[in-house]
């Protein structure tokens, strides 16, 4: 195992190169406030940070990463455009032991530009890339914006593209509400014989007839419950033509110049999607234009699904060899950026490297 000293003059270095790159130094609260965050993750973060509870500041969690501190410091009055680097540890809670650690030192960058996001994306993506390719990693990249275009742009009820787009981060999930939408796998049995006893009363006499209200849930709630899930069963299936594009598109991986190839020839049969694929080209062109390969850059339409649920277009990361965590992940959060501004939005893109593993790297080249 490298020492902790090896670890943080790794991390050093690195802080170095990024402000060498016209980054502003800047530092985060360790602890947070649990709402922010629950706010934007929903109740799925409690199983991946750690929390405690404050007398005087409420619910509090140790910093799952730095980009939401960032951010909120950002929209509080940073200049545009603006270029910022942060290096300290962020903690996961891990259900398993393995490779993943529960605290770990992070160095990031985050740059926030609304001129020309493509140009930032490719900025970003090639700082990274020339600090860690020399060290033998494997780069893949994505594009989460497609995926949300795509959902978007289905004909069917805005119920279930919000459905589908909570789960967007939920691979798994995500792929059986597909099948269900689209008819290849069928209802679940509970719900099919929940939806005939709705279909025998009211919600109300049915929760009449339930006895007292002991959940948490009122009365209200349960009734706009049943009603979503009538309307879900009442819904036609997804058409064909758009179920099977969007699974081409889930198990879309090839190099990114054939990658924007295909997604041209399919825009026409799914139009949603053509804003994305304009920016995915311009990105290709910004990669071009820093020395990138694009002919052989690994891309994947699905890649960056299991991270942190606010990427919502580009996505990057680096790896090493065998089943270990990324050394380096990134993406664009631009919808983030609203949210924690109140309001006022900027295009906003960024990532982090693990020092710990490019210490490693070093020490095995040795």
């Amino acid at each position: 195992m490298t020492c902790r000293a090896k670890i943080r003059a790794e991390a050093e270095t690195l802080f170095a190169a990024f402000k060498a790159a016209g980054a502003e130094a800047v530092e985060a609260d360790t602890l947070l406030p649990a709402e922010t965050l629950l706010d934007l993750y929903g109740e799925d973060i409690r199983g991946r940070a750690y929390v405690t509870s404050d007398p005087l500041r409420g619910e509090m969690m140790l910093r799952p990463d730095f980009t939401v501190p960032v951010v909120q410091a950002h929209m509080n009055g940073g200049a545009e455009p603006a270029r910022y680097c942060y290096i300290g540890e962020v903690y996961r809670k891990q259900d398993h032991l393995g490779p993943r650690a529960s605290e770990y030192l992070q160095v990031g960058f985050e740059l926030f530009d609304r001129t020309a996001p493509e140009a930032a994306d490719a900025e970003l993506f090639a700082l990274f890339h020339g600090l860690l390719a020399p060290l033998g990693l494997r780069s893949a990249t994505g594009d989460i914006g497609i995926l949300m275009a795509a959902v978007n742009g289905l004909s069917t009820s805005d119920r279930r593209k919000a459905a589908l787009l909570r789960h967007i981060w939920r691979p798994a999930r995500f792929r059986k509400l597909l099948d269900r939408f689209s008819g290849r796998a069928a209802v679940p049995q509970a719900r099919v014989d929940l939806l005939a006893r709705l279909g025998a009363d009211t919600p109300d006499a049915l929760i009449a007839a339930a006895g007292p209200m002991t959940g948490m849930r009122s009365a209200a709630e349960v009734s706009a419950r049943v009603a979503s899930l009538v309307e879900d069963a009442q819904t036609p299936a997804l058409a064909a033509p758009e179920a099977a594009l969007l699974y081409d598109l889930l198990t879309l991986q090839a190099p990114a110049k054939a990658a924007l190839a295909h997604l041209c020839g399919i825009t026409a049969m799914l139009p949603a999607i053509e804003p994305a694929v304009d920016r995915f080209a311009r990105r290709l062109e910004a990669l071009e234009s820093h020395g990138i390969d694009t002919s052989n850059l690994a891309f994947e339409a699905s890649h960056g699904r299991t991270s942190m649920e606010y990427y919502d277009g580009f996505v990057f990361s680096f790896h090493g060899a065998g089943d270990v965590p990324p050394v380096a992940s990134g993406g664009r959060y631009d919808a983030l950026t609203a949210v924690l501004g109140q309001g006022r939005s900027i295009p906003a893109v960024g990532g982090v490297i693990r020092p710990a593993m490019v210490a490693e790297l070093r020490e095995g080249a040795k």
